[in-house]
């Protein structure tokens, strides 16, 4: 099988885990609601993750709801000591499978326990709080609340560490003035880079950035900038744009997600392709032109 050693590996809170990591949100049903169409399958997917090196595997309660949480508990409970799961609170879904706030202390103390309860663990290694002020992208706003509950949560021993997800610059810098962050997860790729100085600056303090969504949002230039470098280099589009991120900044922790072994066979193998400093380049350009 593929090894990711190549990849590196950087500090996720208390533990070291490899930098290609898996995210679970495509195990669930269309729009991230319901059940898969082929549980079976996404079972197959979790297995193959951690027989493949994954150590770190992102969810949510709120994938489904419920739905991969328990699917990740029947793949993998009970879990190896080098697997290390992250989760998100602060959004929840009506029947429509719509994605809304949950926000107040009480919230968020139950979606703590219903992580805890569906992923069969007696404490979370790590929590990103999803901020709701904006479902499509980081707007500011407060975090303090919030961020202390997920504080009180810390000392009480539900939760290892605190991360945050969809958040601002301000923000982070809030809530690292209330509790040690260990992550943040925004989207950043390489045609959206508004997180560039948060990137570094974070890479400075030795804390993870989690990139999402690596290939969202190209413009068809972009795209065909990317498929040229793909085609150069023999690799896929994704191959090409993940290895881009890792070469980044060492900091850089990524979770692509797929329903597929296939196609987590390709990702994993995208760990360890060496992006020539000519593609790295013109990769480069085609961000910037777009900024």
């Amino acid at each position: 099988m593929t090894s990711i050693d190549k990849a590196g590996r950087y500090a996720l809170g208390d533990r070291t885990v490899r930098r290609l990591g898996y995210g679970a949100m495509q195990l669930a049903g269309p729009g991230v609601f319901g059940p898969p169409k082929d549980p079976a399958a996404a079972l197959a997917v979790l297995r193959a993750a951690v027989e493949l090196g994954v150590d770190h595997i992102d969810t949510s309660d709120f994938y489904g709801p419920h739905v991969t949480n328990q699917l990740i508990r029947e793949a993998l409970h009970p879990y190896g000591d080098e697997l290390t799961i992250v989760t998100k609170i602060g959004a929840r879904r009506d029947a429509q499978g719509g994605w809304l706030p949950a926000f107040t202390p009480e919230e968020l103390r139950e979606a703590v326990h219903d992580n805890l309860r569906n992923l069969g663990l007696d404490a979370l290694h790590v929590v990103n709080l999803r901020a709701m002020f904006d479902v499509h992208g980081p707007a500011e706003g407060s975090l303090a609340e919030q961020v202390t509950v997920l504080a009180d949560l810390r000392r009480e021993g539900l939760i290892r560490h605190v991360g945050l997800s969809n958040v601002t610059y301000n923000q982070v810098e809030e809530a690292r003035a209330i509790v040690p962050i260990a992550c943040v997860q925004n989207m950043y790729n390489i045609a959206h880079r508004a997180d560039d100085t948060l990137v570094d600056g974070l890479q400075g303090d030795g804390i993870a950035y989690v990139p999402f969504f690596p290939l969202g949002g190209f413009s068809p230039l972009q795209s065909e900038t990317l498929s040229a470098a793909a085609t150069e280099l023999g690799a896929t589009p994704m191959q090409v744009a993940i290895a881009w991120l890792l070469q980044r900044a060492p900091n850089i922790l990524l979770i692509p997600g797929t329903s597929s072994v296939a196609h987590l066979r390709e990702n994993v193998a995208a760990a360890s392709l060496q992006l020539p400093e000519a593609v790295v380049r013109t990769l480069d350009a085609a961000g910037s032109a777009a900024a």
